[in-house]
């Protein structure tokens, strides 16, 4: 419990200051001794109350998106109820070890500061919108790919924070209907939210603070290639839990990730902390 309240208040600082993050900082340490199913149910009721939260402090701009964002909010439904019938029914190492492969290469893509903006968004939206609720469901994590998709279509700063409160309130609440329909939301997890909740009070607060001192893209930056390196550590040592590498060979994966992660952040620093200054696709 004491390395869960660290984990999650390092979270809740990045979440106070991004607006996400706080599932995909907790979700790859807390995974390393927890299941999906213990663990997800009690990260989506904290999530409730924290997307409310973004939502509220954004509400302004909520109205200019709304409408942009309504085909992936209706898209998550069949997602979610996907993604909690593959909670409910699979493996527990497995499930984790999917999580972890899912998630790399989508913090490796922010990381990079990939743009690609999609000019048919609304009909985009609908085929995303249900890739992002089983994404969601299975491991509370959306924000890398919610991030990239809303930051390619140009959304400003307090836009883009009321589009991705919209967003996520929407999954957390109705991935937390899923999740009592189905049976997964037990006391374990309510207990295991009951602990978290300290933590969330105070470390999003000091996020907000921090953001105002530091420029967000490199914070964003600094904080994905955290990541980065906590699921290829996690991903490294599933490998070898469940037996598909049985030596250190597994953390060849770590090495990679390492080498990839310092290559993205000299380029995103050797640019004056600015990103890519090329120009982007449209499709």
């Amino acid at each position: 419990m004491l390395l869960l309240t660290l984990i999650t208040f390092v979270a809740a600082v990045v979440n106070g200051a991004l607006g996400y993050g706080f599932s995909s900082i907790t979700v790859p340490l807390a995974l390393l001794f927890l299941e999906n199913r213990v663990l997800n149910p009690a990260l989506v009721l904290i999530e409730v109350a924290l997307n409310a939260y973004v939502l509220w402090v954004n509400r302004r701009a909520a109205a200019a998106v709304w409408r942009r964002v309504m085909t992936i909010i209706i898209g998550l439904v069949p997602g979610i109820i996907v993604g909690t019938i593959i909670i409910a029914r699979v493996n527990p190492g497995w499930l984790r070890f999917a999580t972890f492969v899912v998630l790399l290469p989508l913090i490796l893509i922010q990381a990079a500061g990939y743009r690609r903006p999609i000019r048919a968004e609304h009909a985009f939206g609908f085929l995303f919108g249900t890739a992002i609720g089983v994404l969601y469901s299975v491991t509370t994590i959306s924000g890398p790919p919610l991030a990239v998709m809303l930051s390619n279509q140009g959304l400003v700063l307090h836009e883009f924070r009321a589009a991705l409160g919209l967003i996520r309130l929407a999954e957390s609440s109705l991935t937390g209907v899923s999740y009592q329909t189905a049976g997964l939301l037990t006391i374990d997890s309510l207990r295991l939210a009951i602990a978290i909740v300290p933590s969330v009070l105070i470390g999003v607060p000091i996020g907000a603070w921090v953001i105002r001192h530091v420029r967000a893209e490199t914070f964003r930056r600094v904080c994905m290639s955290f990541d980065a390196w906590v699921v290829a550590f996690g991903l490294a040592t599933l490998l070898r839990q469940l037996h598909v590498v049985e030596s250190r060979a597994a953390f060849i994966i770590v090495a990679f990730v390492g080498a990839l992660d310092a290559w993205l952040l000299y380029r995103f620093f050797s640019n004056g902390g600015y990103g890519d200054t090329g120009t982007t696709r449209t499709t």
